[in-house]
């Protein structure tokens, strides 16, 4: 069966949909066969036109007639997806549109938008979301559409390289971490991410929570504003921002860490698909902190990998970490826990490999 995935995102693009896409080409069975078509060079889309996905019809029409495929997965549905349902009537075939989260609502926003969303669906072979929240939210918009829902959440590649004794040895002497309780959160500084949360539970701790510190790594347009933050907390030594890390560092910081906080939560129609990162921290032996919110549920098992807080309620969040801080024992035990889980449930060939037979159905 030969597979033709578009998307506009794809490395060299960076984030979570490209890293969804690059992942999912890497690990798709090798008995079968797929091919990516992404916007490097805008090969799909022409930025200087109104009508842009026109572009993207041409292209599906051109590859269905010289090359051929048996199945088109459409990485975005707006605009890609108005592209292949327009695209059917000239040369049919079958689709299905891969959803994420934010991508859906930004499809709600005009009745334009609805009404090409509702198209786009209806045609389509088979709607694969990303995460069980996402799912529900396609389901409410038009019940009609339960039967072709799928669940694919992204995956992790349990293959990393372990931090050398040397390396962890010197981050424990760079930034004083010998007798700390060290919290550390890795993702974009917007405040969907929680990170204020945690600096305002901070705010709130005695004198007796003082051996702790707070690692934000990262950089994003609320920097400035967490910043600010951070310097009026009774505890601003203790947070550190760290900036953008290289992937040697991110791996150096899961291992050094005693906690991974991320306390995500919904702004408007923005929310945490999913949360690889709380994965890769498992994937280190490291409990994660996550907000129940989002899609953040599939990832998070509370109690099992990691535990699930309001993300609205500070002293929840600062309760909780007091608490793990006061059992280093339960962290360890559900650490090596969450590795195993993380390994044997979420890793990329097995993902890709169920994309695959949902489509094949």
């Amino acid at each position: 069966m030969k597979t033709l995935l578009i998307t506009l995102e794809y490395p060299p693009f960076k984030g979570g949909v490209a890293n969804y896409y690059s992942n999912l080409a890497k690990y798709w069975p090798l008995e079968e066969r797929i091919q990516v078509l992404d916007n490097a060079r805008e090969s799909l889309l022409s930025t200087n036109s109104r009508f842009s996905w026109l572009k993207t019809v041409s292209v599906l029409v051109k590859e269905i007639r010289t090359r051929g495929f048996d199945y088109l997965l459409v990485g975005q549905i707006l605009p890609l997806g108005t592209a292949a349902w327009l695209a059917t009537f000239i040369k049919p075939f079958k689709y299905g549109v891969i959803l994420h989260g934010l991508d859906f609502n930004s499809a709600l926003e005009s009745s334009h938008k609805r009404f090409l969303a509702k198209l786009i669906l209806k045609k389509a072979d088979k709607i694969i979301c990303a995460n069980s929240r996402l799912a529900e939210l396609v389901k409410n918009f038009n019940g009609d559409l339960a039967n072709k829902i799928k669940i694919v959440n992204p995956g992790i590649d349990p293959i990393i390289s372990l931090p050398s004794t040397e390396g962890l040895n010197n981050l424990q002497d760079t930034y004083n971490l010998k007798d700390y309780f060290v919290l550390f959160t890795l993702g974009r500084l917007v405040l969907r991410k929680g990170v204020d949360s945690v600096i305002k539970a901070m705010s709130n701790w005695g004198t007796e929570d003082l051996k702790i510190k707070y690692f934000i790594a990262g950089s994003g347009k609320e920097e400035k504003y967490l910043r600010s933050l951070a310097a009026v907390s009774p505890l601003s030594e203790s947070i550190i921002f760290l900036g953008e890390l290289t992937e040697e560092e991110k791996w150096l910081w899961l291992h050094a860490c005693d906690l991974f906080v991320m306390p995500v939560r919904e702004i408007g129609p923005d929310f945490e698909g999913f949360g690889i990162v709380y994965l890769e921290a498992n994937l280190a032996g490291k409990l994660v902190l996550a907000g129940n919110s989002g899609g953040v549920k599939d990832a998070v098992e509370d109690g099992i990998n990691g535990f699930l807080v309001n993300p609205e309620n500070i002293e929840e969040i600062r309760n909780k970490i007091i608490e793990l801080k006061n059992n280093r024992n339960l962290l360890l035990e559900l650490g090596e826990n969450a590795k195993k889980r993380a390994v044997d449930k979420f890793n990329w060939e097995g993902q890709a490999r169920r994309l695959c037979e949902i489509i094949k159905e």
